[in-house]
């Protein structure tokens, strides 16, 4: 019985390895790097301010969680605390961005924003560097 329960244990850092991985790696590579480009590119800055916060800083708000953020996730550095940007950063695509919306242009965002409250509630898990250096 002690066996089958480390065995389970074993499986749930598989997951959220798995989790941390594909959520993050997606992010940053699917999003965080063209918005990082926007951000640094040269040109106008064409980006949505849907906190009314102003375009720019809802572009900076985006690259930090989308870049920085989708990183720290993939490797298991800071998870949780991470994880708090890019909930914020997916509820206001779900809910305000893209409110209204055929159910199409939510699927993303929403999967995103389900897969991030899974990892901040199963936590980083056994192959992270949170804890590494927990040990």
């Amino acid at each position: 019985m002690a066996k089958l329960k480390k065995e389970w244990a074993y499986g749930k850092d598989i997951n959220a390895l798995i989790l941390r991985l594909v959520l993050g790696l997606s992010m940053f590579y699917g999003h965080g790097i063209a918005k990082w480009q926007i951000l640094f590119g040269e040109g106008e800055i064409k980006f949505g301010d849907p906190l009314g916060v102003g375009v720019m800083l809802s572009l900076i708000l985006t690259v930090f969680s989308e870049v920085i953020c989708s990183l720290l996730i993939a490797t298991g550095l800071l998870t949780r605390l991470a994880l708090v940007p890019l909930i914020i950063t997916m509820a206001v695509a779900v809910f305000i961005v893209h409110s209204g919306h055929a159910f199409g242009k939510i699927e993303l965002p929403l999967i995103y924003l389900t897969g991030y409250i899974a990892i901040l509630f199963i936590g980083p898990g056994r192959f992270s560097l949170d804890n590494i250096i927990k040990r």
